[in-house]
């Protein structure tokens, strides 16, 4: 990919991202809290959950929390776009399988957004069902990872369409499934084991094919979940803990989380073509 076109989808993810922060900054400003009243509230909001401060009158209860999930949309742009590029130039010798199954990167910039707005519903409202869409959205980028890693271990050359075909519809049921599932096993089970999945997987893809990965990209991705999961931790127990601060652990969370999940996905999508 030409640093030009890097640039465009850069630009365009920006200016989408602009555009939607302008609509929150709208919504938050011409709407209170009121509209959340009727709505059964999360255990979160009940409890606390979280540092920054419940301003239930307002219609983003928690302001950072929210407006943090802004970085899920830019990446969840970037990866669409990514993924747009790849369906007009992907189908190369000297393309990976990941460039060639465009709609699998779409389907996980797609979750990226998701969860942009789920994550954005549960801390504007504080609500339960505001929580199952946080949840879910989380559930979904993971379980997009296991797809992308499980493929490219099942698969050493491009897979026939029907096969990309039926791959896409089963996620989008497994992702459908733990709307329900969460309601069965606590996510202190789900999401650990989902992440230890999807490392699993990355792990045993590089070492079968080593000198066509980049290895640091999955390091990092590494280090930024371990450094996420230590931040919200922290958030979480109220340590060094400021409400009306505009620096919020959980804040810093789904930033480092949606970084982790991007170079993960740049780990596969970059894989050096066996044909180069």
């Amino acid at each position: 990919m030409q640093k030009q076109t890097i640039y465009k989808i850069y630009a365009a993810a920006l200016f989408a991202t602009s555009l939607l922060l302008l609509l929150f900054v709208y919504l938050n400003a011409y709407y209170n809290g009121n509209i959340w009243s009727t709505m059964e509230q999360s255990k979160s909001a009940l409890t606390a959950e979280y540092c920054e401060l419940d301003q239930s009158t307002h219609f983003f209860r928690q302001t950072i929390n929210t407006y943090s999930n802004l970085g899920y949309f830019f990446l969840g742009m970037m990866v669409v776009l990514i993924s747009i590029y790849d369906k007009k130039n992907g189908n190369t010798n000297h393309a990976n399988l990941l460039q060639q199954f465009p709609t699998l990167s779409a389907l996980f910039g797609c979750c990226l957004l998701y969860l942009c707005f789920g994550s954005s519903f549960f801390h504007a409202s504080l609500t339960w069902i505001g929580q199952r869409a946080d949840m879910n959205a989380t559930y979904s980028i993971c379980i997009s990872l296991i797809a992308i890693s499980s493929y490219r271990l099942l698969y050493k050359e491009n897979a026939p369409e029907s096969f990309k075909r039926l791959l896409i519809f089963i996620i989008l049921l497994i992702i459908v499934g733990f709307v329900q599932l969460h309601l069965i096993i606590s996510s202190s089970i789900l999401l650990p084991a989902l992440v230890l999945l999807v490392t699993i997987l990355t792990t045993i893809n590089y070492l079968k094919n080593k000198k066509n990965y980049n290895i640091q990209l999955a390091i990092l991705s590494l280090l930024l979940m371990i450094g996420a999961y230590i931040i919200r931790t922290i958030d979480v127990m109220k340590i060094a803990c400021d409400p009306t601060s505009v620096f919020q652990g959980h804040a810093l969370w789904h930033f480092l989380t949606g970084m982790s999940a991007f170079f993960l996905y740049w780990f596969y999508r970059s894989e050096r073509s066996l044909n180069s």
